[in-house]
Formats: structure tokens, sequence, C-alpha cells
């Protein structure tokens, strides 16, 4: 369906914009090689990556996770800042929408780690909210972090909040909380896998989302 225009865009934040795979990676290698399992490719971490590490971590380590997830945290806050790359027209996505709408982030990143990123980017301001892992009751898909993403902004869950993402999770997350769900798309999945994820729009990249949003 045609989405109305929106009175609040939340974004996802990893992979939509910003990159920070390759520290990703790195950390999860080394914490699935440390409990002898076969590490995986980057493509592998793009599509096994997206729940919070205190649902994933359980599946991957059993009864161990929570000592294989302060491996992974020792490992990723060592370099996570320093990696750290904005996809490309994420500032000027944000500069331009900071005069309209109301804007916030919701990531299965930790919160405090998320808030971290977005400091060292000098973006925290773009944001009224950022809720990342464990900031809500549940993390995302469920739908509890967007309702603490609106707090105080005096919205409500509706069409006209959009939530943009790049993955299967993130239209999981919007249609759990009834909110549009558009999906940046890059390549990263071919038509017949949009067709079954159904976002209420697809856009290539961030430029284009952008003109989703001013001709909406």
């Amino acid at each position: 369906m045609k989405l109305p225009k929106p009175d609040a865009v939340i974004f996802d934040w990893d992979n939509t914009l910003v990159d920070n795979w390759s520290v990703i990676r790195d950390a999860l290698n080394d914490t699935l090689v440390s409990y002898g399992h076969e590490p995986w490719t980057l493509e592998e971490t793009h599509a096994r990556v997206a729940k919070s590490l205190k649902d994933g971590f359980p599946v991957l380590f059993g009864d161990k996770w929570q000592d294989a997830q302060k491996l992974f945290y020792e490992r990723f806050e060592a370099s996570h800042l320093n990696d750290l790359k904005p996809i490309d027209g994420a500032f000027d996505l944000l500069d331009e929408l900071s005069g309209g709408s109301y804007l916030a982030v919701v990531s299965n990143k930790r919160g405090d780690l998320l808030r971290a990123e977005a400091a060292h980017l000098e973006w925290a301001d773009f944001f009224s909210r950022l809720v990342g892992a464990s900031d809500a009751a549940s993390d995302k898909p469920a739908s509890d972090p967007l309702d603490l993403a609106l707090d105080g902004s005096g919205l409500s869950r509706s069409p006209a909040v959009w939530y943009l993402g790049d993955g299967p999770i993130d239209i999981e997350f919007a249609r759990n909380a009834g909110i549009g769900a558009v999906l940046v798309n890059p390549g990263r999945f071919t038509p017949e896998e949009v067709a079954n994820l159904e976002p209420d729009h697809e856009v290539p990249s961030l430029a284009a989302f952008a003109a989703l949003v001013r001709d909406a």
C-alpha cells in the first residue's frame, strides 16, 4: 500500500545507516572459534546476525551463552568506534529529514554501544530517541522498542510512522508494531525474496529513500 507522508521515521542502525560489519564479524568469529565452532564468512554474518545477542546467543552457545556474550563484547568494544563507517547518503538523509519528521533509531545493537556510535559520528542530535537491545522489555522483532522510540513524541503507532531497515527482521518488526515498513535493498535480495517479505516500499539506497519521503 502507499504509505501516508511520515510524521516519524524510525531507523535500523547496522547496515542501514552505518557499516560496522567487519568488527561484528571479527568479534563473532573470535567467539565462535573459542567455543569450537567454524568461523563465518562476511556473507554468512550478514545473513545470520539479526537478533540481539541475548536472543541469538543461547541458540549458538547453549548454557554458555552469557560467557560467550562477554567474550564477544570485549573484542567488539575494543575497535567498534574506530572502524565505524556511515552508509553512503546517511548524513545527507538525516540532515534533510531532521527539519521535519520526528527521527529515532530502533536497533538490536546494545543500547549503550548504539548511543556511543551515534555520539562518535556526531549524529546523536539528529535523533529524539536511540533505542537499542535491552532498553525495552523485549528486543526487535517484538514491538516493545517502538513505544520507547516514540515516547514523548505525542505520536502513536500508525502507517504515518515509517521504519527503514535492511532485512527480514525489520519488516517483521514493523508489521508487529503496526507501522510502515520500508526495505533498503541495494541488491542483497532478489525480487522474489522482496515479494515474500512484502514491505510497503523498497528502495535501493538512502538517497532513494529521501526521494520517497519527499514525494509522499
